[in-house]
């Protein structure tokens, strides 16, 4: 599959350009074909159980911190739907109440899912387990131009920095 990046003229596109190129992998590959075997007997209108599953997981792609902010960043977005097979994406409160009707059982069914998506695509399983793992710890900040792009003064505790860097 190949996809291409680019600025258009179009009327209608998508914030969420690099979202949709993971998406279209993760299509290609079947990666989200866990989520269909989570048993969850609904009434299907719209959207599979499967589709309800993968527009949660998109909403948290799309950095929704709830599943109330997803009608706000992605009811709009429907070149993003298309692309997944959906005219539209649902409502949250559709996602909400599908959520709660899960019980026990289909929650840890839904769990294995996702841990086989993650596992899939894990890049754990590659590495050396013989040397280390290197992970970066280190949050303090570091100091920009006042010139740099959406930059914004900002405090570095127990930090001087220099006057020119502010």
């Amino acid at each position: 599959m190949n996809i291409k990046i680019g600025l258009t003229e179009n009327e209608v596109n998508t914030q969420y350009a690099p979202l949709a190129v993971v998406l279209a992998r993760h299509q290609a590959q079947n990666a989200f074909e866990p989520l269909e075997k989570v048993p969850v007997s609904i009434k299907i209108r719209d959207y599979s159980p499967a589709d309800k599953f993968e527009q949660v997981l998109i909403s948290i792609l799309a950095d929704c911190e709830t599943l109330s902010e997803s009608t706000s960043k992605l009811k709009s977005e429907n070149v993003l739907a298309k692309l997944c097979g959906w005219s539209c994406f649902s409502d949250q409160s559709n996602l909400s109440r599908f959520l709660d009707s899960l019980s026990l059982k289909q929650i840890e069914d839904l769990r294995q899912s996702t841990r086989a998506i993650w596992w899939s695509n894990s890049r754990v399983r590659s590495h050396d387990w013989r040397s280390y793992l290197w992970l970066d710890y280190d949050l303090s900040g570091l100091p920009c131009s006042a010139k740099a792009q959406e930059s914004q003064k900002g405090y570095f505790s127990d930090k001087k920095t220099p006057q020119d860097a502010n």
